[in-house]
């Protein structure tokens, strides 16, 4: 087929009608190897799309097709087959769609910009900011949550302010990676740019905890000592790390993980003479459990359960993960719990349920959250 490469957009044809199953997705190439396109046939319709999950870069042809919109397999983002929109969390971004049209004979062909086959992701269409609209939308909190609100206002046509007040003093990251790298950077796991803020009109209050909401007055209260005023309020605080009531449980070098100053603390911790101790075999303590293996002298995950992820991935899926984490001279100590934390000032020691000790001089609780 001739291929078409006119300025900025890219057209050819890419397959025949017929070579797509009813409810099937291919990727195939457009005009070249390196421009790659997801196909994808529902209801005897055909939808070209970008083929990487705006999250993290999976390939969407091996995640799931629904009625309309395909699921990452990874973590499960969801995008709409004919829009690109994003409609399901994680992920910021929406993708890429691509004009179709099936000619006569059957054939498939797709009309693309060059910039969308580049970038794999876009941003749905925001709001400008109009300095006429007095409505103030005040989101308290700066996890994925509070972005997100900010964005979709911006997205659904809100107008008027938007202020994303936080205690932390980096502006929204991806929480999530802290356990996978205790080592990380507000710059390298950001999940937007300080520009994308400016640009769309959304203010941002760092370093500055809410400490008291009157709702009569419509008022926020802040820890310096101001009030901020809001039309409307969305409290997106996340949740607190869980710290067991334990005898000795605050000495220092017990560390529990949910800001990247935590990650920060916990990775300035370990040498290579450390004797960690992570308390909890679900994905926080059994990610901090590989990020310090092989950095450290010994590596011991304490847990409650028979197998690591047990309640999320059951018992043989758990058993498996187990004995890679056993395998790369990861001690695991199953069907435990902690008695208590000894030392003095510092931790050195814990006591498990079944009465033994072992040397601790670091510890890291992966124990869930409370509010």
């Amino acid at each position: 087929a001739m291929d078409r490469s006119n300025g900025e957009f890219v057209e050819g044809i890419v397959c025949k009608a017929s070579d797509i199953p009813e409810n099937g997705m291919q990727v195939v190439n457009l005009d070249s190897e390196e421009n790659k396109i997801l196909v994808v046939k529902q209801n005897g319709q055909i939808c070209a799309m970008g083929t990487k999950c705006s999250h993290y870069g999976a390939p969407l042809v091996n995640g799931a097709l629904g009625n309309g919109r395909v699921r990452c397999p990874w973590h499960g983002a969801c995008f709409n087959i004919k829009t690109g929109d994003i409609e399901d969390f994680p992920g910021l971004d929406s993708v890429p769609t691509y004009q179709v049209e099936v000619t006569p004979s059957g054939d498939v062909k797709v009309k693309a910009r060059k910039s969308d086959l580049t970038a794999q992701k876009r941003l749905k269409q925001m709001a400008k900011r109009d300095p006429n609209n007095n409505n103030t939308f005040v989101i308290v909190g700066s996890g994925a949550a509070g972005l997100v609100c900010a964005e979709t206002l911006r997205q659904e046509g809100f107008s008027g302010k938007v202020v994303l007040v936080t205690a932390e003093k980096y502006l929204p990251y991806d929480r999530v990676k802290l356990s996978k790298f205790l080592d990380s950077t507000a710059d390298k796991i950001q999940l937007r740019p300080a520009a994308f803020y400016k640009e769309h009109g959304i203010e941002t209050m760092t370093e500055c905890p809410a400490t008291g909401l009157d709702t009569e007055a419509k008022k926020l209260k802040l820890s310096n000592g101001d009030h901020l005023s809001y039309s409307s309020i969305f409290i997106a605080t996340g949740s607190i790390p869980r710290r067991p009531d334990l005898p000795g449980v605050n000495l220092t070098n017990i560390f529990t993980l949910r800001s990247l100053d935590d990650a920060h603390s916990i990775n300035n911790a370990l040498s290579t003479d450390s004797e960690v101790v992570v308390y909890g075999s679900s994905f926080i303590g059994m990610e901090a459990a590989a990020y310090c293996n092989g950095k450290v002298k010994k590596v011991t995950v304490v847990g409650r359960s028979a197998v690591p992820f047990a309640e999320s991935l059951g018992q043989d899926l758990g058993g498996r993960i187990g004995k890679l984490f056993t395998d790369k001279g990861v001690v695991l100590k199953m069907n435990t719990t902690i008695k208590c934390f000894k030392g003095d000032g510092e931790v050195s020691s814990i006591e498990l349920s079944d009465g033994s000790t072992m040397a601790a001089n670091v510890v890291i609780l992966g124990l869930g959250s409370t509010f």
